[in-house]
């Protein structure tokens, strides 16, 4: 039978195509490494591993086996952070991740209550886009990740939080400032300033209006919510934003002017993790902690005219 030593080194020899390179990331020497994988390969009856003077490949079933092997190191890890849970009597260390125009109106508002619920739990936070969240998700890089639906989540665990509806973000001269509310037909007649594609809400904003085509201002794509809303408060266009980050305060101070768009689909938070996590009970705690820290609305504050 396999060992569980055995197939760390074979994934740390498929992770780098090299034994030398395994045999560091593994703190072992070279020859300990190459006496595993033929070990291993003689207990299994197969060639996972294809080796000449100048390079490392792995053979079809070697590819296959390392993807399993990645899935059992991942199981195994969360065991023992289970146990180390229950044993210390706190929660273990959390590796989260959030998308950029989640993570940063939201988390911060819930710090306080997750280290009073979890005093002993070290959260370690990745902000990236989604797709990197799920790939990370999906290789044990990340425990849970924080994320805005629709988004295809290929078969994980999807631990809905709550609706964040859009408003119209304006410069405060446009004609659209002084509604009450706003459509889809009429934004369609405009071309709106978006977040660059590959950021969720991009793609959001543009299907916030379900059987309404809207169009992206194709001359400007932003990295941020702050950089497009300050295109915006230099009278450069209009965009559509996000509840949660408006009732964070991202518009405080800025030349804005904010309508409601009541009839927009609004997009869903939710936390997301494998279904096979030994964790799921400690992330529906955090799940309920997000919920209750989501900053609530401070029209005073927010730019609302």
């Amino acid at each position: 039978m396999p060992t569980f030593r055995q197939l760390g080194f074979f994934v740390a020899i498929a992770d780098t195509l090299s034994f030398s390179r395994a045999a560091e990331l593994s703190r072992v020497s070279q020859p300990t490494i190459s006496s595993a994988l033929a070990e291993l390969e003689s207990e299994l009856g197969v060639l996972l591993v294809e080796r000449t003077r100048h390079s490392v490949s792995l053979t079809p079933i070697g590819a296959e086996l390392a993807r399993r092997s990645r899935a059992i190191q991942t199981d195994i890890k969360e065991i023992v952070a289970l146990a180390r849970e229950y044993s210390n009597g706190h929660c273990a260390d959390i590796r989260m991740g959030a998308i950029p125009t989640v993570g940063p109106y939201l988390l911060p508002h819930a710090m306080a209550p997750l280290r009073q619920a979890f005093p002993g739990m070290r959260l370690f936070l990745r902000e990236e886009l989604s797709d990197s969240l799920l790939d990370g998700l999906e290789a044990g890089r990340l425990d849970v990740v924080l994320l805005a639906l629709p988004y295809e989540t290929r078969g994980l665990h999807v631990e809905p939080l709550f609706e964040d509806r859009y408003r119209l973000a304006t410069p405060k001269g446009h004609p659209f400032a002084g509604r009450r509310n706003i459509g889809g037909e009429e934004l369609a007649r405009s071309e709106l300033l978006l977040l660059e594609k590959g950021h969720c809400l991009q793609r959001h904003a543009l299907s916030s209006f379900p059987g309404v085509t809207l169009y992206q201002d194709e001359s400007f794509a932003a990295t941020s919510l702050p950089t497009l809303i300050a295109m915006v408060g230099e009278d450069l266009g209009i965009t559509i934003l996000p509840d949660l980050a408006i009732d964070a305060g991202v518009v405080r101070g800025e030349h804005v002017a904010l309508t409601a768009m009541p009839t927009a689909m609004p997009r869903e938070i939710a936390l997301v993790w494998r279904k096979t996590s030994a964790q799921a009970a400690i992330f529906r705690k955090i799940g309920k902690i997000l919920q209750s820290a989501r900053p609530r609305r401070d029209d005073r504050e927010s730019g609302d005219t």
